[in-house]
């Protein structure tokens, strides 16, 4: 069945193609989104994971750092998100009595933490060093919704060759290990260079140092906030002004083809149907779109032809109440009300990192943990609410989907969720077993996701959270900017072809970037 000509085909329903289809609409194109799922939000999505359980978890994507208030503001989004007062807590894995816990609301509270750690000499370097990432936030941050600076345009932005040199001419690993003593503290600031990415902090590639810019530079503050409602209310609403605006959102469509000249072929409810567009925006990963295409994306010097490699486990749990701490002079409501580090020592993650290396699960295994509930309880029915009920989400580090194939991963996922429960209770004073709830058969309630689970379930090729190797937020100087989509870091080998997926340039978590900029690329062409 032949469909109709559009002005913007989308392919893929997830947050960034409902940035695209909203903004596109409202400029007044006709657009036409083809996704899947019988639902649109990709990754970003809240589910009733447990059979009988009122608990709407955010079960992939959990916390928004990167999606700027501009888009917010253009689109008209009704969406609330909730800062979390303490940005971390991370027991000491050699004495698991005491922890650092960073309290954004009491600096004193801060600094006697770090003392009881041992780590009283980095206190002054840590405020120096965040404020380091908060000029670099500051002057690259605003050039996200804006066609991509080369990179000595960027580095003129931030006017300083020394923090340039540090966080983007050399490994991050040695800016950590250069300004801080503490294992401990070197390891809480490492983390967010190896979220997702499988590599070491010390590495050449820079692939740390990439991830870690992405982490520290949102909103200008590079705090990670909470979605008020779950992260399906934040594509509820994308969805919502989509529709508003015109677009045609059509679930239930598996793409099957691409071709060059914008025709899309997809399947739905048994019947084969075809639709033309002027342009096709892609909110699916390179090496997704290069298959769509039969293999002629022709970017040979790009991500396309190599398959991604993700990084992570996820493991959703429900509590009936927070666990009891080792460390008794942290509550359990101010050690999980931020990100609960577990056995992140700047040794441990790069020892962990070899360990994957080579084939070894991690022993342990680096893990950081988010209690969405705690911030946000309207997640939770008022019952649950009342009985002290919590909702906790660990994502375990090193744990590449290189291990994984479909013969093995049950056993596989088996054994990741046994490590990931065994990590968390060398932490806790109490087996995390005998407070994970019950759902409605009598099953705890513990959900956990492979790589291979991910590819599965999001169409997100090896697992990767980013859809291939994260870029930098600049062009380098000698790179093509002859086209509007080359200039807002879309492009593809075909001028009809946008990306607009996580796999564009400043693409990655919960932004809307790879959406607008497609877009944006689409109306500079007009």
């Amino acid at each position: 069945m032949t469909d109709t000509t559009h002005d913007a085909v989308i392919v893929g329903g997830g947050h960034n193609g409902l940035v695209a289809a909203a903004y596109l609409a409202k400029a007044g194109k006709s657009v036409i989104l083809l996704e899947r799922d019988d639902h649109v939000g990709g990754a970003a999505v809240s589910a009733e994971a447990f059979e009988g359980v009122d608990a709407r978890l955010s079960r992939y994507s959990y916390l928004v750092s990167l999606l700027p208030k501009r888009i917010i503001d253009e689109l008209g989004l009704d969406i609330r998100l909730a800062r979390r007062r303490y940005s971390s807590y991370t027991p000491d894995p050699g004495d698991t009595t005491a922890g650092l816990l960073v309290d954004h609301a009491d600096r004193r509270a801060t600094r006697a933490s770090f003392a009881r750690v041992g780590a009283d000499s980095d206190f002054t370097p840590w405020n120096d060093f965040y404020a380091d990432t908060e000029r670099i936030a500051r002057a690259l941050f605003p050039t996200v919704c804006e066609p991509l600076p080369t990179r000595s345009e960027a580095r003129r932005l931030l006017g300083d060759d020394r923090l340039w040199n540090a966080f983007v001419e050399q490994p991050i690993g040695q800016a950590i290990t250069d300004r801080f003593d503490s294992d401990l503290v070197r390891g809480v600031v490492a983390t967010d260079g190896l979220i997702g990415t499988f590599t070491s902090a010390g590495d050449a590639s820079l692939d740390a140092n990439r991830c870690f810019l992405y982490h520290v530079i949102g909103n200008e503050t590079g705090d990670w906030d909470v979605p008020v409602g779950g992260m399906g209310a934040v594509t509820g609403e994308l969805e919502r002004a989509a529709r508003l605006a015109g677009a045609r959102i059509v679930t239930g469509a598996k793409v099957t083809s691409i071709s060059p000249d914008g025709e899309v072929r997809y399947g739905r409810n048994g019947h084969e149907r075809v639709v033309q567009g002027a342009v096709v925006l892609a909110n699916v990963a390179p090496y997704v779109l290069d298959s769509l295409l039969g293999g002629a994306s022709g970017d040979a010097d790009s991500q396309a032809s190599a398959k991604p490699e993700g990084a992570q486990v996820k493991v959703n749990l429900m509590l009936k109440r927070l666990p009891i701490l080792r460390d008794t002079s942290i509550s359990p409501e101010a050690a999980f009300g931020g990100t609960f580090h577990i056995n992140e020592l700047y040794t441990q993650l790069e020892t962990a990192y070899d360990e994957a290396s080579h084939g070894t699960i991690p022993e342990p295994l680096p893990c950081e943990i988010y209690c969405h509930s705690l911030t946000d309880p309207t997640i939770l029915s008022p019952e649950l609410v009342a009985s002290g009920a919590q909702t906790l989400t660990v994502f375990a580090l090193h744990t590449p989907s290189r291990w994984l194939t479909e013969e093995n991963n049950d056993a596989t996922r088996e054994r990741l969720q046994a490590a990931v429960l065994a990590s968390l209770d060398s932490v806790l004073a109490e087996p995390i077993k005998d407070v994970v709830m019950a759902d409605a058969a009598g099953r705890p309630c513990i959900e956990t996701k492979t790589a291979l689970d991910l590819e599965h379930a999001l169409n997100m090729p090896g697992g990767n959270i980013f859809h291939g190797a994260l870029s930098w937020p600049f062009l380098e100087d000698d790179a093509p900017r002859d086209t509007a989509a080359a200039r807002w870091g879309v492009a593809t080998r075909h001028p009809r072809i946008l990306l607009c997926g996580s796999g564009a340039q400043r693409g990655g978590a919960v932004s809307g970037l790879g959406g607008h900029n497609a877009a944006m690329a689409v109306l500079e062409d007009d």
